[in-house]
């Protein structure tokens, strides 16, 4: 039985002008005069969305379309110049002889 959700849903289809003017309706009375400003606020998320989209595909565009002409340095081993550690040497305590106890 848990397969027959899905299956409903595919009965169901997009809603028709009757279904809408229903939503339509809910709208009004869950937002009043609020209704305006919601909207706006949906359609500036929207536009944003959209805008953050296009970017990231110009991005990719960009990423995929420039190849760099030739790299300014080339690596060689041969210019690697390696450093020593800086850290100081670890010496352990001297170690301290036990004085006898006199009894």
């Amino acid at each position: 039985m848990t397969h027959a959700f899905p299956t409903l849903l595919a009965f169901i289809g997009s809603p028709g002008p009757m279904e809408m003017l229903i939503i339509g309706i809910v709208a009004i009375l869950l937002f009043g005069n609020r209704l305006p400003s919601v909207m706006r606020s949906l359609g500036r998320g929207f536009v944003e969305f959209k805008r953050g989209l296009s970017g990231i595909e110009d991005e990719i565009e960009r990423a995929v379309h420039d190849t760099p002409s030739t790299p300014s340095t080339s690596y060689t081993p041969a210019e690697e110049t390696t450093q020593e550690a800086s850290a100081p040497k670890f010496e352990p305590p001297p170690e301290e002889k036990p004085e006898k106890a006199e009894a």
